[in-house]
């Protein structure tokens, strides 16, 4: 009889802007601990992984012990799983090319896979969310960045060089927005969290009308959205054209793909009715006519605080077992 010990925990990994969670996870998908850090308490990239690797080695101590852990899965803004690094990421601290995947199995000595937050949400979703038993769906990230992760054929489909899915940064004006890619016009200057904001700004200076956002010192999308629902006109007209915007550029999305349905994710994805009411009308507008009234826009019902470990976890089961220690 094998001697061979199978491990049954890995730990997944979310990297946001905001803050870095990470936890332990078993093989049915069950958190048995999570622990979270401040992302930006180390702008340079190479403290920030030592820290990652202390946060995690006492974290797992803690809770079942080193030799319980198969491997680590991480989820991050512009990460490439196929190359295990994150590349030219437009919103995080650490600029061009991070390869965290080999900067953090050096010092853990355990196998380490990296992917965007699309795909890891995607992953996460198809295994225990919305698109259970889906095989042609499209995940989509709203948040300080537009991502998207296609499921094709129940696999998913990351492209000759690991970039496919980078909706966000698809044109829909020409000469339109700055975007943080170096383009101009991209899908994401509308959409995201600062596209949001500069839409707003836009109209308080277009408008006379009086406007909740007016004494509001800081505006965020989750602010506009409560300002939404009490009525104020011009918060809904920020929604409407930002919906409007999302609805063109998922309608060629899915003109070029025909999926199933489109998940949507993450802190933008919140403002409910007042975003995807004016984007499934713009899609509907502009979709190819074959599959006009087919596709389906589906809200995301996984805790926030757990779908990215979740998918980072699954990940994690995907990489080549590797351990130092053995």
């Amino acid at each position: 009889m094998s001697d061979t010990v199978v491990k049954k925990r890995v730990v997944g990994i979310d990297i946001s802007l905001e803050e870095t969670i990470y936890a332990v996870v078993d093989v049915r998908g069950n958190i048995l601990a999570k622990d979270s850090f401040p992302t930006l308490d180390y702008p340079d990239i190479n403290n920030y992984v030592s820290a990652l690797a202390e946060h995690v080695v006492e974290l797992v101590e803690a809770n079942g012990g080193y030799e319980t852990i198969r491997s680590v899965g991480i989820s991050c803004p512009s990460a490439n799983f196929q190359t295990g690094c994150i590349v030219n990421a437009a919103n995080m601290p650490w600029k061009g090319i991070v390869p965290l995947s080999a900067m953090l199995r050096d010092r853990l000595g355990l196998a380490v896979a990296v992917a965007n937050n699309a795909m890891v949400v995607a992953m996460a979703e198809q295994a225990f969310g919305a698109a259970h038993g889906m095989r042609d769906f499209i995940a989509i990230t709203l948040g300080s960045g537009l991502g998207s992760c296609v499921f094709s054929d129940g696999n998913v489909n990351l492209g000759y060089d690991g970039y496919a899915g980078e909706v966000g940064h698809t044109c829909v004006k020409i000469d339109g927005r700055q975007c943080g890619c170096g383009k101009k016009g991209c899908l994401e200057t509308y959409t995201a969290t600062k596209g949001i904001v500069t839409t707003a700004r836009e109209l308080l200076e277009e408008s006379d009308k009086p406007s909740l956002m007016r004494q509001e010192e800081k505006l965020t999308p989750k602010k506009i959205a409560q300002f939404c629902d009490q009525g104020d006109e011009l918060a809904i007209e920020v929604f409407r054209r930002t919906g409007e915007a999302l609805g063109l550029g998922l309608a060629n999305y899915a003109s070029l793909l025909d999926p199933e349905a489109f998940i949507f994710t993450g802190g933008i994805a919140n403002a409910g009715k007042w975003l995807m009411e004016p984007a499934k009308k713009s899609f509907d507008e502009h979709v190819f006519h074959n599959i006009e009234g087919k596709v389906k826009f589906v809200k995301s019902e996984l805790n926030d605080s757990e779908r990215d470990v979740l998918g980072a976890s699954v990940i994690a089961w995907k990489v080549k077992e590797y351990s130092l220690f053995k």
